[in-house]
């Protein structure tokens, strides 16, 4: 089955979401349920979303970072395949088909991503020089039950670091990630977004996930064989 489910975790994502469900339901393969998780927003994203003709779920909870709302999100849906997306991020319209053909030749693979360019704002056309690897939630396609598996996203100290550290438990577990070469998604660059430029006290939760790293292998190497 090719059914799939979109979550969204957005935070005071107003001025974008409707571009971003927008590239969603230009998908050349529909989602059966989308899924938005405001994270505690102190903008009008509910209503942004009450004017659009999408069939979207909208659930509200305290802020409490992305990773606690992707996580819930994803909690919320039943289809055999979850993708995920940034509330400011792009999709391009045959992402979600390409994505779906790779785990229909390669039943072993656990979640998809793909190769992303940037864009400056509401500059979607000017984009970066070259395209990067997207290890990143606005690229993920994933099995329900590897998610269901691999456990909650923690958000660490600053609100950075998240899907490294859920991407690090998965491939400790066995689980295989596969990263196609295929340019797939869009990441906006905007001012005051959580991943916008070097802040020192959001960096913090790099360090976080390294240390956290560090303690499971530790606890590998001391367990008994």
């Amino acid at each position: 089955m090719n059914e799939y489910g979109v979550v969204i975790p957005a935070f005071n994502a107003a001025t974008t979401i409707s571009e971003t469900l927008a590239s969603v339901m230009a998908q050349t393969l529909k989602p059966r349920d989308i899924v938005i998780v405001d994270d505690g927003s102190t903008d009008d994203l509910a209503g942004v979303i009450a004017t659009l003709d999408m069939p979207v779920r909208l659930i509200r909870q305290d802020n409490a970072g992305p990773g606690s709302a992707t996580t819930r999100g994803m909690a919320l849906l039943s289809t055999p395949f979850i993708a995920t997306l940034d509330a400011d991020d792009l999709w391009l319209p045959d992402k979600v088909e390409r994505q779906l053909a790779h785990f229909a030749s390669s039943p072993a693979t656990s979640a998809v991503f793909c190769h992303l360019r940037t864009f400056r704002n509401d500059r979607p056309d000017d984009l970066g020089p070259e395209p990067v690897p997207g290890w990143s939630r606005s690229t993920m396609m994933i099995r329900r039950e590897v998610a269901t598996a691999i456990g909650q996203m923690t958000d660490p100290p600053g609100g950075r670091g998240e899907m490294i550290d859920w991407i690090a438990r998965a491939r400790e577990e066995g689980f295989m990630f596969v990263m196609m070469v295929d340019v797939l998604a869009l990441r906006r660059i905007r001012p005051g977004s959580l991943s916008y430029g070097r802040d020192p006290q959001r960096d913090r939760g790099y360090l976080e996930v390294a240390r956290l790293a560090m303690q499971r292998r530790a606890r590998n190497k001391a367990a008994p064989t």
